[in-house]
């Protein structure tokens, strides 16, 4: 089912102390995103209007709220999208790592009261939020010493606590919402869809010497390997997706998880991302001696570069194609202008006889930050019916 994107002239205007917000065309978001206030609130690809294309059984709306949204005056945006509940002309609104809002502004009300009064006006009956601001920051080079049985990040006092993420929290606590999963530290996100422990590579005012000195000497060594190999890597396309999906499956059953994802689904998500701008989503592939042993996919956004999904064969590991992949994909997210390199997400175990824990130690050879988000935060959107629907609505996902 594609996405409605719901024209301006059917949505009711909302005003806060001077705000407007209104559902706003496709083509107004983008111009906001790309303009420099726009990159400056460093919106993930989540937050993308192609985002809506990608994600089948939802309806979504893309709103903005600023002196005058339908002339492109905005201050934020967000792609809504919008779950039916079975059985009711009720809905539950998610927005994947957004709003796209400026999460410093004294007056957060100012902007999310209307947000949430216009959900509810849309038949919303809760809503799921993921803030952008970081909450805490451990560097690699604090954690590699710091392993043990049972450990996990929150056992360890962080390199960084961002007042920001903070008051952010205690802000959203004051006015009603909840923590997805709760202020522990979960093993898969805490109930959060999208991953509150990621990791991230600063890139920002570094050579390409320095991101390699980054690396530690097992990458190192590891890197210089499959170039003696003869690994090769390149950029490929649509036509190669067939084969990383293949790959995706080994992967999944070696390393003991599932994504759950069709090949269809990759295959729509390169398309929606690279329709809306050419060179979004890339498909990078290691070759040796002519067969593709790795596959991963890199997303740029903005002064943004995720890596999204890795995959590689079971044979011929010890070429390290996975290893050429990454540093290729990280000089292309330098060469680019990215400020970060977003490794996404990562177990929030340090135990190393956990299997998750691999996950970790890999990402950690580069040398970046594991970062903590403030993850995702629900609340209904007032009455009681809303509340008894909000409670049916997370029986019914824990049943599938």
């Amino acid at each position: 089912m594609s996405a409605l994107l719901v024209p301006p002239s059917r949505t009711p205007q909302a005003r806060n102390r001077g705000v407007a917000l209104r559902t706003i065309t496709a083509e107004t978001y983008r111009a906001f995103l790309a303009s420099p206030d726009g990159v400056a609130l460093g919106a993930g690809f989540l937050q993308c209007p192609s985002w809506a294309d990608v994600k089948e059984g939802w309806r979504a709306q893309l709103l903005g709220w600023g002196p005058d949204p339908e002339a492109g005056a905005l201050t934020g945006v967000a792609l809504v999208l919008l779950r039916q509940f079975p059985g009711t002309r009720k809905y539950f609104a998610y927005l994947p790592e957004g709003p796209v809002a400026d999460w410093n502004d004294p007056d957060v009300d100012g902007w999310l009261g209307p947000l949430l009064e216009h959900l509810r006006r849309a038949g919303a009956f809760a809503v799921r939020i993921g803030p952008s601001p970081v909450y805490r920051r451990w560097d690699a080079a604090l954690l590699k010493p710091l392993t043990g049985p049972g450990r996990r990040l929150g056992d360890v006092l962080a390199s960084e606590v961002d007042p920001l993420g903070t008051a952010v929290a205690e802000r959203l606590r004051a006015c009603g919402w909840r923590r997805c999963g709760g202020d522990g530290t979960g093993e898969n996100g805490d109930g959060d869809a999208q991953p509150r422990h990621v990791f991230h590579v600063p890139l920002a005012g570094r050579t390409t010497e320095d991101l390699w000195s980054g690396l530690n000497q097992e990458w190192r060594r590891n890197v210089r390997r499959a170039q003696k190999e003869g690994v090769e890597v390149v950029v490929g396309g649509a036509a190669q997706l067939p084969e990383f999906y293949r790959l995706l499956g080994i992967t999944e059953r070696r390393d003991g998880f599932r994504l759950g994802r069709s090949l269809a689904y990759y295959e729509r998500q390169y398309a929606a991302l690279n329709a809306e701008e050419p060179g979004r989503m890339k498909l990078y592939l290691a070759r040796h001696r002519g067969e593709i042993l790795a596959a991963h996919t890199m997303i740029t956004v903005g002064r943004r570069a995720w890596y999204q999904t890795g995959a590689s064969a079971d044979h011929r590991r010890e070429v390290r194609p996975s290893n050429a992949l990454q540093w290729r994909m990280l000089q292309d997210a330098h060469a680019l202008g990215a400020d970060v390199y977003d490794m996404r997400g990562v177990p929030s175990t340090l135990d190393p006889e956990e299997r998750t824990y691999g996950l970790l130690r890999w990402k950690l050879g580069t040398g970046g930050q594991v970062v903590e988000t403030l993850g995702e935060w629900e609340r209904a959107l007032g009455g009681s019916a809303n509340h008894a629907l909000h409670r049916a609505f997370q029986a019914y996902l824990n049943r599938r």
